[in-house]
C-alpha cells in the first residue's frame, strides 16, 4: 500500500495533502480531489513534492467510482463535508478501496452527530475484505486514542472521561469559525448531551459551564456540548461510568452566536427569499471568512486532551493526556492555523499506520479499537507531541466538582 486519494481541499484537507507530500517514503502516489479544482491547484502548488489533482463531486457515487477506478488508490482519506461520508463509503465499497474519515456522517436536514449511519457498513466492508476507519481527526480521533492508551497502559478500569478542547488563539476577526462554518455552528447550536450510569442525558445548548485548567494556557471557561467520540468510547472503554465533552468559546463568540440564532441565521431548513429557497446557515457560511484564510495572523495555542479517573491495582488514579499546538508554528510549517493542523495531521498518521500494517482488519472501526502506541509514537514525529501526567484532584478542582 502506497497510493492515497484525498477528498476535500479545504483548510484541513490541504494539511493532509501537504503532510502526505512530506512523507514520500510512505506515500509514493498522492492524489487530491475536490469539487473546486481551483482549491486543488492552490494546494498542489504549495506541496513540497508533486501531487496529482482532479475535480469530483463527492455526492455523486458514480463520479466517485470513476475517479477511484482511474486513480486506483489503496486508501481514500475523506476530508470532505460530513454529509458526504456515506456516498464516499459507497464508492469505496464498489471500487474496492479502504476508507478513512475524521467526522461522522450527518444528514443535511438534521444536526445529529451519531455513528448509527456508518456502523451498519461493518458487514459490507468485511465482506469485501476492506477496512474503514472512522473519526481519525483530533477530536474525534487523537482523544479516542489517548483513552485507548490509558486503558492499555494506565488503568485497570477507567470510570470517568472528560474530553477538554481549548482554542486560546486569536485571529483578529470580529467573528469567524476555525473549521467549516456550517459544521461548526451546527455542532454548537444542537442540544448538549453526556453519558452517565448507562444512559444519555440531554441539556440545553451551552447551559453547563466550568473553568478548566488547560496546559500552557491556564484556566478558561468551558462549555459542556455533545461530540460523537463519546458514542464510540462508551462502547469501547470498559468500566466507564461517565463521559463528557467540554469546549471553550470566547464571550465574543457566544455574543455573536446568540444574535445569529435570534435572527434565524443558524437555521438549517430552507426559507423562501424572492421566490427562491435559501438555507440561512449556508448563506451565513458564504459571508464568513474561510478557515484557511485565518492562519497568517493567528496567534496563541490550542490545548486539547482528556482528563481521566479510574483504578489501577485497587488504587484511584487521575491522569491528564494532552497536546498543545501553536498557531504561529503551524502557519510557519504549512500555512495552516492550528485547528486545521490538529485535524489534518492525525489522518496522515492513521494512513501511515494502515500502510505499514500497524492498523489492519476488515470492517468498520473507530480508532480506539486499533493499536494506540504505534500511532502515538508517530503522531509526535509528525508534529503533534503529546504528554501524560498523573494529577491530583485539586489540579482540576472545578472540573471534578461539576456534578452532572
Amino acid at each position: 500500500m502506497n497510493n492515497v486519494l484525498i477528498i476535500g481541499a479545504g483548510a484541513a484537507g490541504s494539511v493532509v495533502a501537504k503532510k502526505c507530500a512530506m512523507n514520500r517514503d510512505v506515500f509514493k502516489k498522492i492524489h487530491l480531489a475536490s469539487r473546486r479544482i481551483e482549491s486543488c491547484k492552490k494546494v498542489q502548488a504549495e506541496c513540497v513534492t508533486p501531487i496529482e489533482i482532479s475535480q469530483v463531486d463527492a455526492d455523486n457515487v458514480a463520479e466517485m467510482v470513476a475517479l477511484l477506478n482511474k486513480v486506483k488508490p489503496d486508501l481514500v482519506i475523506n476530508m470532505a463535508l460530513p454529509y458526504q461520508d456515506l456516498p464516499i463509503m459507497d464508492a469505496c465499497l464498489e471500487a474496492g478501496v479502504h476508507y478513512m474519515d475524521t467526522a461522522n456522517y450527518e444528514p443535511r436536514d438534521e444536526a445529529k452527530f451519531t455513528y448509527k449511519y456508518q456502523w451498519p457498513y461493518h458487514d459490507k466492508f468485511k465482506a469485501k475484505g476492506l477496512m474503514a476507519v472512522l473519526g481519525c481527526g483530533f477530536d474525534p480521533g487523537v482523544t479516542n486514542i489517548f483513552c485507548a492508551y490509558a486503558q492499555e497502559k494506565l488503568y485497570d478500569e477507567i470510570h470517568t472521561i472528560d474530553i477538554v478542547d481549548c482554542n486560546a488563539g486569536s485571529h483578529g476577526k470580529a467573528f469567524a469559525t476555525n473549521f467549516n462554518p456550517e459544521i461548526n455552528l451546527r455542532e454548537v447550536t444542537q442540544r448538549g448531551k453526556y453519558w452517565k450510569d448507562g444512559e444519555w442525558i440531554e441539556i440545553d445548548p451551552l447551559s453547563i459551564s466550568t473553568m478548566i485548567d488547560y496546559p500552557e494556557v491556564g484556566p478558561v471557561k468551558s462549555y459542556l456540548i455533545y461530540h460523537e467520540e463519546e458514542e464510540s468510547l462508551v462502547q469501547n472503554i470498559k468500566g466507564l461510568e461517565q463521559i463528557r465533552f467540554w469546549m471553550t468559546f470566547s464571550d465574543n463568540y457566544i455574543k455573536h452566536l446568540e444574535v445569529l440564532e435570534n435572527v434565524g441565521m443558524t437555521r438549517i431548513d430552507p426559507v423562501m427569499y424572492k421566490g427562491n429557497p435559501v438555507i440561512p446557515m449556508e448563506f451565513l457560511k458564504s459571508l464568513l471568512p474561510e478557515p484557511s484564510s485565518l492562519a497568517e495572523n493567528y496567534t496563541g495555542k490550542t490545548s486539547i486532551g482528556v482528563v481521566l479517573k479510574g483504578e489501577k491495582k485497587g488504587k484511584k488514579k487521575r491522569y491528564m493526556i494532552w497536546n498543545v499546538c501553536d498557531h504561529a508554528e503551524t502557519n510557519k510549517e504549512l500555512g495552516a492555523q492550528a485547528v486545521s493542523y490538529t485535524t489534518g495531521v492525525p489522518p496522515v498518521v492513521g494512513a501511515i499506520m494502515m500502510f505499514r500494517g500497524e492498523w489492519k482488519g476488515t470492517g468498520v472501526f473507530n480508532v480506539e479499537q486499533l493499536p494506540a502506541v504505534p500511532f502515538l509514537e508517530e503522531l509526535g514525529k509528525q508534529g503533534l507531541p503529546w504528554h501524560v501526567k498523573e494529577i491530583e484532584k485539586q489540579d482540576q478542582k472545578k472540573l471534578f466538582s461539576v456534578d452532572t
